[in-house]
């Protein structure tokens, strides 16, 4: 009789959930919560060929998880045989180095570890709590992004600053989305049938969230976002590097600390650019003339694109190039500018296949192509249960 662990990955706008199946490690319910806080708020909730769609605004990701809830309520699958609950934990710090079992000295060093991911340890924790309340008889684990990247090489994580206040503070590159990254970065030996160590690998997981890895048989060795969830990449509504200085430059105009943060994280990236962060508002706006949309993706591509060159270097080469997750599987705008300014590296698009739409792994570059461009769903989920599993079960 199967045991099965409730999923939940809490991003800085949505909830993605899976109601998993530890015999078989398939679903009986996937589901995801989107635009959380924003108007057109959307819960999608799938058993087997059934499907349940709820359209309400959700103020914030509390609410949103009781509407998960109620909707296992409504349509099933009964949350009571659940042995352990999953939760995606984005910055573990120099505290945690692994997955943990949840308790209140877990929650509180979480919240003291909020001030370096302010959209995602927040949601997180409201998340765990939630689930808490709902479901407080089974062991709860938390699952983090950092650890895949605990690899880095002190090159790539250590920053030019004064050394004792770096070891003070903690201060050094984390990297985050590491269960995507490792997952796709494993998939991608599976779907190229190479051993997984042989493999030179630059995954792209671009969401509302995007960042960037540099993944060497299997190992981390770079990636984009540092300390905070901040750096690398134009996100949705983060600002990706910038220069160090615009804190004192906005500083002397004015803006108070607490302002400075706001703008980067929530209020900058496709939305300070355009207005929009939906790939899909972008690319109609740009098919209706909107030139603002049309340099925010130009601007977003170009930050990828730079990005890849430099892994390209650090790797000494590349035998794969990987897009997931939501804007990486299914934003073929965006992917298709990304290769055709990768061209002169020896990278071939094949068009066709770029356009099509699928939930499996594909390739999207031509036979010609020194470089195979995979695009390959993440399923941060499953990662997360053998996580689960390994905690609750050592």
């Amino acid at each position: 009789m199967s045991q099965p662990i409730l999923l939940l990955n809490c991003g800085s706008s949505s909830i993605k959930y899976q109601l998993l199946q530890t015999d078989t490690e398939e679903p009986s319910a996937v589901g995801i919560v989107q635009r959380i806080g924003q108007p057109g708020s959307t819960l999608e909730h799938e058993v087997g060929s059934e499907e349940f769609r709820l359209e309400q605004d959700f103020s914030d990701h509390t609410a949103a998880v009781a509407a998960v809830v109620k909707m296992f309520e409504a349509h099933g699958p009964s949350l009571e045989g659940v042995i352990a609950v999953g939760h995606r934990t984005v910055h573990g710090g120099s505290t945690f180095q692994e997955s943990v079992r949840i308790d209140d000295g877990v929650i509180a060093a979480l919240n003291e570890l909020s001030d370096l991911a302010p959209l995602h340890n927040p949601p997180a924790i409201a998340g765990i709590e939630a689930a808490m309340r709902v479901l407080p008889d089974v062991p709860h684990v938390a699952i983090f992004d950092t650890a895949f990247f605990s690899t880095l090489p002190a090159a790539a994580y250590t920053y030019a600053l004064d050394r004792d206040v770096m070891t003070e503070h903690g201060i050094r590159k984390y990297g985050f989305h590491g269960t995507s990254h490792q997952y796709v970065s494993q998939q991608a030996a599976v779907f190229l049938d190479r051993p997984l160590e042989e493999l030179k690998t630059i995954v792209c997981h671009l969401g509302n969230g995007a960042s960037i890895s540099a993944v060497d048989g299997g190992v981390a060795v770079d990636t984009s976002m540092g300390l905070t969830p901040l750096a690398g990449l134009v996100m949705g509504t983060r600002s990706g590097d910038v220069d160090p200085g615009l804190h004192k430059f906005l500083g002397s105009k004015g803006m108070a600390l607490a302002e400075i943060d706001t703008l980067l994280n929530k209020k900058s990236g496709m939305a300070g650019l355009c207005g929009y962060t939906d790939m899909r508002d972008v690319a109609a706006q740009i098919a209706e003339g909107n030139k603002d949309a049309e340099l925010a993706l130009d601007v977003y591509v170009h930050r990828l694109v730079s990005y890849i060159g430099s892994y390209i270097a650090v790797l000494g080469g590349v035998d794969a190039l990987c897009f997931t997750a939501g804007v990486g599987e299914n934003a073929s705008h965006v992917r298709r500018p990304v290769i055709e300014r990768l061209k002169g590296m020896g990278f071939e698009l094949d068009v066709d296949a770029n356009e099509q739409r699928s939930k499996e792994p594909r390739e999207i570059s031509t036979a010609d192509s020194k470089v195979r461009v995979l695009v390959i769903p993440t399923n941060e989920e499953l990662a997360m249960a053998r996580e689960t599993l390994k905690v609750i079960n050592p």
